[in-house]
């Protein structure tokens, strides 16, 4: 090869050298801007779907590499409804019943009746809820519907506290509170104030039966760092088997809607019918809806666990 020829060859040669090192240097400079996106996605928690699926895998604990477990379901996507059946502690009609219902209920017992403490350790023994259903004066109404420990607006500080310490102790289990009747005293900052601090000073937190809508609770509730739990329907306001069936048909539509509901039923005079309603209807709902007692709603949906500040030695 002459001297033209050699020189040719290797300016050819150098300019697919350069072709070649320049791919490789784009290729590796494309690869590492690539990787600190991704990564930047990932601390940004923008994660791209090659990284992570839709069901999140992880490896379980001393696991080897090829072992893996699903993350659960998150507990936001079930459907549950909190049933809560007031005015029990006073052998009221339709209490056995309630008490043979195969779910999770929670139980609002009344407190120094004749079975108070009875109503309230069975609930216990099913694996119920109990709350203490605080008799309220309410803006209209007989007297003798209250029962006694009533709170009343005519009630200073002081008492008010008192008849809340007292209704608490006097109800075996108690892990919550609800007002029977006390659409006065629910609209009633002062007292309401001081209802709210007894129970989170005892660990219990307080379910707005909201029997007004003018009710405080929730407001009181939020800034003292408690659970703004309330009713969302009352089953039996009519005392009927059509009416009840209406009222839960209503309230599982708002919980697979909402994923969750509150309601309130009773013993009493529309207790027979009410436990019946609500047997078949666990029957029927079985599989959609979840029946859950109140203090899973406050623990799951609010996230709040009691810190009581003052011993309860109803227990």
């Amino acid at each position: 090869m002459n001297k033209a020829g050699r020189k040719g060859w290797s300016c050819t040669w150098k300019f697919k050298m350069s072709v070649v090192l320049t791919g490789t240097i784009f290729m590796v400079c494309g690869f590492g801007f690539s990787a600190s996106g991704a990564e930047s996605q990932v601390r940004s928690g923008q994660v791209p779907e090659q990284i992570l699926t839709e069901q999140t895998l992880i490896q379980a604990p001393g696991s080897t590499s090829g072992q893996i477990l699903q993350t659960p379901a998150d507990k936001s996507q079930r459907k549950r409804m909190a049933i809560i059946i007031d005015d029990a502690g006073n052998d009221m009609k339709g209490t056995s019943e309630i008490l043979a219902t195969p779910v999770k209920l929670t139980l609002a017992v009344m407190p120094f009746l004749q079975t108070t403490k009875k109503d309230a350790i069975a609930a216990h023994e099913k694996g119920m809820d109990v709350i203490v259903h605080m008799p309220m004066e309410p803006n209209k109404g007989r007297p003798e519907w209250l029962g006694p420990g009533a709170i009343t607006s005519n009630l200073t500080d002081e008492e008010v506290r008192a008849r809340v310490e007292k209704a608490i102790d006097e109800v075996p289990y108690a892990v919550g509170m609800n007002n029977h009747m006390g659409s006065k005293i629910t609209s009633n900052k002062r007292i309401m104030s001081i209802v709210l601090d007894v129970c989170r000073e005892r660990g219990l937190f307080f379910v707005d039966s909201r029997t007004n809508f003018r009710s405080v609770v929730g407001e009181l509730a939020i800034t003292k760092n408690m659970p703004p739990v309330g009713n969302d329907i009352f089953l039996d306001d009519h005392n009927s088997k059509q009416h009840i069936r209406k009222q839960m048909d209503l309230a599982a539509k708002r919980a697979l809607d909402n994923d969750v509901c509150v309601v309130i039923g009773h013993v009493g005079h529309t207790g027979l019918n009410t436990s019946a309603v609500v047997h078949e209807s666990v029957s029927r709902l079985k599989g959609q809806i979840e029946f859950v007692g109140i203090s899973d709603l406050v623990r799951d949906v609010w996230h709040w666990q009691a810190e009581p500040k003052l011993p309860t030695d109803n227990k």
